[in-house]
């Protein structure tokens, strides 16, 4: 259930009710926090049906257009767009969740409202283009790991009409298949006519993943200490199996009184916490 979360559509209209601002997407919000007992926990936060679109702006040549959407109990997102020429491109990314939102964040320490603000990795895209990415994004900054996918999202419409052409993200572009070596699976064979039965090939065994050592420190001292070796075995259209490489992957987190955390990143957005 990690990726469940509702879609958000939202469609900004001008003064003529034409559609000026137009986008669709799916994201949720990781956030650790610190408690009352200066432990730290982490909370999800991911969008209600009910998401209200108060102060988005359509922008133009000289102002920038706001994408902004408010949920559940004080909590804001919101995205600008800047036109340059015949592009547009995002340009900073706000986040403000409330603590004081006791269902999210029980016995937090610091209480009210908390902005986080980061650089839109978009690139930019040309006008009357239409902006898509189903990989996921992740953003990282303060604590908080904001998530995205599915997205679609089209600033600066001209007259009203959503573009037909695509501006896909790189993760959404298709590489070259790599070069596999024949195997007794995957080779043609010419039919031959001797009848005795061919010599059968044993499957090839999936990669063992490679053993890592991970650890935290507070202060001098050692906290969290981890030996293990992680494959992780994702089934969706098909099964995808991905090892994480310690050579590549970094490890930080946070240690407390009675809750460690430690965050593995293997550097291609893949996160793991434990």
């Amino acid at each position: 259930g990690f990726f469940q979360s509702y879609a958000v559509e939202v469609d900004v209209k001008d003064a003529s009710n034409a559609t000026c601002l137009y986008a669709k997407w799916m994201m949720k919000f990781l956030i650790k926090y610190e408690t009352n007992s200066s432990d730290y926990k982490n909370t999800t936060l991911d969008l209600s049906s009910n998401v209200t679109h108060n102060g988005s702006i359509c922008g133009s040549d000289t102002q920038a257009a706001l994408l902004a959407v408010q949920f559940g109990e004080g909590h804001s997102w919101s995205v600008n767009f800047t036109k340059t020429n015949e592009t547009y491109q995002g340009n900073f990314i706000s986040f403000t969740y409330n603590t004081n939102d006791s269902a999210a964040f029980p016995d937090a320490k610091r209480k009210g409202p908390v902005t986080v603000v980061v650089k839109d990795t978009m690139h930019p895209v040309e006008l009357n283009n239409v902006f898509v990415c189903h990989n996921t994004d992740f953003l990282e900054a303060e604590n908080v790991t904001q998530i995205f996918w599915n997205v679609t999202v089209q600033a600066f419409v001209q007259n009203g009409t959503i573009g037909k052409k695509e501006s896909r993200c790189s993760a959404d572009t298709p590489t070259s298949a790599p070069t596999i070596a024949p195997t007794a699976a995957n080779a043609t064979t010419a039919p031959t006519t001797t009848l005795s039965p061919a010599p059968t090939t044993a499957p090839t065994p999936v990669e063992t993943p490679q053993t890592g050592n991970y650890s935290l420190k507070s202060g001098n001292k050692t906290c969290f200490l981890a030996t293990v070796g992680l494959q992780l075995n994702i089934s969706q259209d098909k099964p995808v199996l991905i090892n994480i490489n310690p050579k590549t992957t970094t490890a930080d987190g946070t240690c407390g009184n009675t809750t460690a955390t430690l965050r593995l990143n293997d550097g291609n957005s893949t996160m793991i916490d434990f």
